[in-house]
């Protein structure tokens, strides 16, 4: 008996999650629209948006007439997510700065908040206390939001335990070896994550296209590190299921340029924006790495090398070949049939595509299969922060309302 109830709650949980994740992925949807998208029965999909609807999870939601002005009858009644019954708090945290945004349910930005990060940020204040005092000022600006938090998750650049829930190494000073992300939990009561931003960029990548939804695709982030995130066939792949890699720390030139990691050569060291600088600037390769480089430096160099300025073209030239040979030894193992370049280069990537494509076509897959399809999406698209958005909500929905009594 025990074990029938075990399987039916489990089989109630399954398809409640698979009604919010319809949700999730295609929006408001009427009744019919969820049966065939999820393959459930009209009456099993009655009963449960019946309650759902019940516990507030979702709500009804004006209908809306044929925009063809041709439909027969009543419009079809749409359900969506109650925007009030949860939110969640999103840091985004680099070497330059940390953004915290609290979002509803609905996945509606209610209110953000950015902080400039700076060598010594989490020297002056422990990085629990620092995402505590943010934290705190959003809720007493949104008290009504703030009550219904339902989790906290934050986006970290370095190297994950394997546990995922403190940091080993990060290029951000003094934020790992501390255990702010426990720390947070206990303060707020909430589950805090971390998520590593290479899997965040596959995650965002596919939400924002959803021609990609599906594909193999290599998304790689260029700005103040370098960073991957890979999908395989619209599966997330690569360390520790995170589907990162530590790509912008693998070696391009041996004994070459210092990286911030501490090792030289790397292809950080050359494609980011601080490589960039000190190439441009004929710095010594063995020169410590600038701790950040403000956004209006990297772009006059953008538009020094788009003048023609020679130091400048040099730069990017390196940069895009770092990039490209990095990609080259990747598709040995890995064969994407799109790469796109995302974050702050994406600005400069006119300035790399040549040497991009240069290395590319030196690798053997690449002369067998044709080139990989190379897109630049500049920084508005925002794929971190949307695959931190999707993440977050679809862990509130089949982690605390799937299984909802």
């Amino acid at each position: 008996m025990a074990r029938n109830v075990s399987d039916s709650d489990s089989v109630r949980r399954q398809n409640r999650g698979l009604v919010l994740g319809a949700l999730r992925v295609q929006g408001s949807l009427s009744r019919t629209a969820l049966a065939s998208g999820t393959g459930l029965s009209h009456a099993s999909i009655t009963a449960i948006t019946h309650d759902l609807i019940a516990q507030q999870v979702i709500t009804e939601l004006q209908s809306e007439e044929k925009s063809d002005g041709r439909g027969r009858g009543r419009p079809a009644t749409l359900v969506g997510f109650n925007r009030h019954i949860g939110a969640a708090a999103l840091f985004e945290v680099d070497v330059n700065r940390s953004r915290l945004s609290l979002v509803d349910y609905g996945g509606v930005l209610v209110d953000r908040i950015e902080t400039p990060i700076t060598p010594i940020t989490f020297a002056e204040a422990p990085p629990a206390v620092f995402f505590a005092q943010r934290l705190r000022q959003l809720q007493a600006r949104n008290p009504g939001v703030a009550g219904v938090l339902r989790r906290v998750a934050i986006s970290v650049q370095g190297i994950l335990d394997r546990d995922g829930l403190s940091l080993k190494w990060s290029p951000i000073a003094h934020l790992a070896n501390r255990p702010f992300a426990a720390e947070l939990a206990e303060a707020f009561a909430v589950p805090v994550a971390l998520h590593k931003r290479g899997r965040l960029l596959a995650e965002g990548a596919r939400w924002l296209d959803p021609a990609l939804h599906d594909a193999s695709v290599a998304t790689v982030f260029v700005g103040s590190t370098v960073a991957m995130g890979m999908t395989f066939r619209g599966q997330i792949m690569g360390r520790g299921d995170e589907g990162a890699t530590e790509f912008g720390h693998m070696n391009h030139q041996p004994n070459g340029a210092l990286c911030r990691c501490g090792m030289r050569g790397c292809i950080e060291a050359y494609a980011s924006d601080y490589g960039v600088l000190r190439t441009a600037y004929s710095v010594p390769e063995t020169a410590a790495p600038a701790p950040a480089v403000p956004q209006h430096e990297y772009d006059g160099l953008i538009a020094r090398a788009e003048a023609g300025d020679r130091a400048a073209t040099h730069a990017f030239n390196l940069a895009g070949r770092a990039v490209g040979f990095g990609l080259s030894r990747m598709m040995a193992v890995f064969d994407p049939s799109h790469i796109l370049i995302v974050g702050p280069g994406a600005r400069a990537f006119a300035l790399m595509q040549s040497e991009i494509k240069t290395a590319l076509a030196s690798a053997l897959v690449c002369r067998i299969n044709g080139m990989p399809k190379i897109i630049a999406h500049r920084d508005e698209k925002e794929p971190i922060f949307k695959g931190l958005l999707m993440k977050t909500l679809n862990e509130i929905d089949q982690d605390v309302f799937a299984g909802m009594t």
